[in-house]
Parts: structure tokens; C-alpha cells; sequence
């Protein structure tokens, strides 16, 4: 049994979602801590308001194969993002939101949405995309989606720019953390990302992470059950600084540590106007990773085929499945 359900017995994730909520009106539920009213209508970095906003609701069977198994990852991608990624891949909804299709939801009806990707799709598990901004409105949903009969694992999948007084309100409710490591380097954070402290930030938030659901569990199916995998992307001219965030997620967190390693870079969104990144991951870029990942015994995980970039790009514009063309 998935530990949600017992907080939801117990009247503790009532509690927390409660706290979560009261935060909105000084909001400080990520590093940034705005300090804005989202209860009355007032918007910070993220642009958020008080109630959850979303673009897709779907079945994705391109997450790893532990996610994704046979029937599809249960996924709900949230709008808005407290980064400002200038090659972001989801751009449509992480920073141009107000112009694709989107659904406010109270959290009654992001419940519904949870028991629609479990009951009807039969998805492994539910798989919260950009759900930072979201987060008391998520464990208010949880709560409800709870008592109406929810039980599969939960998914945080997240930049890693995340606030440890919030991820402590979410202890024994998230079964699976899905971080990324973006970078090693706080100048080209604030480059690319727009965002300052990110390494000692979310370097913190998976130690948090790791601490609350410990290595990767899976079951006899192959399906996760528990813990952490931190996604990293590697980008071009060694801008992620690759080799210095693996080697801190096997020395600082855990030498059983699970990381997807991913080939899938392209120049998107302002990437094109920006020569260091305007062109695809070359593969002695790539190899010069994978290649010294081998050396050092890192076993646990996945590393992504070197293969076409644009196999990976969604499209929220449309009306169907966003990775279905």
C-alpha cells in the first residue's frame, strides 16, 4: 500500500495540504519565494495562480521502462515552471502557456483526472509533470482522489529546483522522485536557466528526495514501486557539466543511485539564437559521457541511443496526445 493512503486514513494529508494552501498567500513554495498573494490573484515568477492549470492528461509510454512499462506512465503535465529554460523542450507550457490549450482544474477535478489515467487508461502510475507550483493543490487532489479509491504509485517529476520545507510536506505522499540534474555550474545556470543557486539547490532537494524514498524498487514486473531516478540531460559544449553531476549523485547520495543519462538535446525554443547551444549533441559529445560512465562502474540506470533528437519533442498545440503525431 502506497503510503498516501494511510496519510489520507490518518487525516494527515488533509493537514498538510492545509499548510501547503496557507503558503499561497505569501507564496513560498519553491526556492524563489515571490512572496506573492496566489489566493487573490497575484502572480510571481511562475505565473500561477490558486488553482492548477494543466495542458495534457495521457498515457506516455516514453518515459523509462520502468515508468512506462506495458500500459503507459499515468501523466498530468502542469503549465507555468519556475525556470526560464531558453532550449526548454516543453516551452509551450512551461513559458508560452497563455497561448496553447490549457484546463484550469479545481482539485476535485484533478482527483477525477488521477482516477481516470488508473481506472480507465490502467496507466502503472500517476506522473506529475512541472508540479512544483502545484504543489499544495496536488496533495489537496491526492487527498480527494485518495478516499475515491487512487492506489498506484505517485510521480514527481521535477526540474530539482525544488523548496526542502516543501518536499518535506511531501514525505510518505510521493512514491517515486523524477528530479533532474540540470547543471554543475551556477554561472550557466543563470545563463540558460535564469535561475540563481541551482546546484546547491537542487543538489539539497535530492539528498531530501533520496532521504524520504531511498534507491530505486521495482517489482516482479519490472514496474517501479519506489525511490529516486535523477534524469540528466547532456547538452552541448559540456554546458550541463555531465561528468561533475554524476559523480556527485554516486559520492553525495547514494553508489546505488539510478540515473537516465539522455542523448535527446535540440536547439528549441531560444536555443536557435544561441551559438553554443543553436546546434544537436554531437556523439563524441555524448560518448565522452557514456564511455567514462563505464569506467566508473555506474550500473544503475539507463543511458539513451544516440539517436534522432526530434523523436523526443512534443507538441501541446494540437488536440490529441501531445507525443503522438
Amino acid at each position: 500500500m502506497s503510503s498516501y493512503i494511510k496519510l489520507h486514513k490518518t487525516g494527515e494529508l488533509r493537514v498538510r495540504a492545509e499548510r501547503l494552501e496557507a503558503r499561497l498567500a505569501h507564496c513560498d513554495i519553491c526556492p524563489r519565494a515571490c512572496g506573492v498573494n496566489r489566493l487573490k490573484g497575484e502572480q510571481g515568477f511562475c505565473r500561477s495562480g490558486d488553482a492548477a492549470t494543466i495542458s495534457a492528461c495521457c498515457e506516455h509510454k516514453g518515459e523509462e521502462p520502468v515508468l512506462s512499462g506495458t500500459r503507459g506512465s499515468g501523466t498530468i503535465f502542469f503549465t507555468g515552471c519556475n525556470l526560464r529554460c531558453v532550449f526548454c523542450q516543453n516551452y509551450q507550457i512551461s513559458q508560452e502557456f497563455e497561448n496553447t490549450r490549457t484546463e484550469r482544474l479545481d482539485c476535485r477535478q484533478l482527483a477525477e483526472k488521477m482516477l481516470y489515467l488508473q481506472d480507465d487508461l490502467k496507466c502503472h502510475n500517476i506522473n506529475f509533470v512541472s508540479p512544483t507550483q502545484y504543489a499544495p493543490q496536488i496533495v489537496r487532489a491526492i487527498d480527494e482522489a485518495a478516499g475515491m479509491g487512487l492506489h498506484i504509485p505517485l510521480i514527481y517529476n521535477t526540474n530539482g529546483y525544488d523548496s526542502i520545507d516543501t518536499l518535506k510536506e511531501l514525505d510518505g505522499v510521493i512514491d517515486i522522485y523524477l528530479p533532474d540534474i540540470k547543471y554543475a555550474s551556477d554561472s550557466n545556470a543563470v545563463n540558460y536557466s535564469h535561475v540563481d543557486n541551482y546546484v546547491e539547490i537542487s543538489r539539497e532537494a535530492i539528498r531530501e528526495m533520496h532521504r524520504q524514498v531511498g534507491d530505486l524498487v521495482i517489482d516482479s514486473d519490472g514496474i517501479a514501486l519506489r525511490g529516486l531516478i535523477v534524469r540528466h540531460l547532456v547538452l552541448p559544449n559540456n554546458i550541463s557539466g555531465a561528468r561533475d553531476c554524476i559523480s556527485w549523485l554516486i559520492c553525495e547520495v547514494s553508489p546505488a543511485v539510478t540515473m537516465s543519462i539522455m542523448s535527446q538535446y535540440y536547439p528549441c525554443f531560444k536555443a536557435p539564437g544561441i551559438p553554443e547551444l543553436a546546434r544537436k549533441l554531437s556523439s563524441d559529445e555524448y560518448y565522452y559521457v557514456t564511455e567514462w560512465l563505464d569506467t566508473i562502474d555506474a550500473v544503475n540506470g539507463w543511458v539513451q541511443e544516440f539517436d534522432s533528437p526530434e523523436v523526443f519533442l512534443p507538441d501541446f498545440n494540437g488536440e490529441g496526445h501531445p507525443f503522438v503525431r
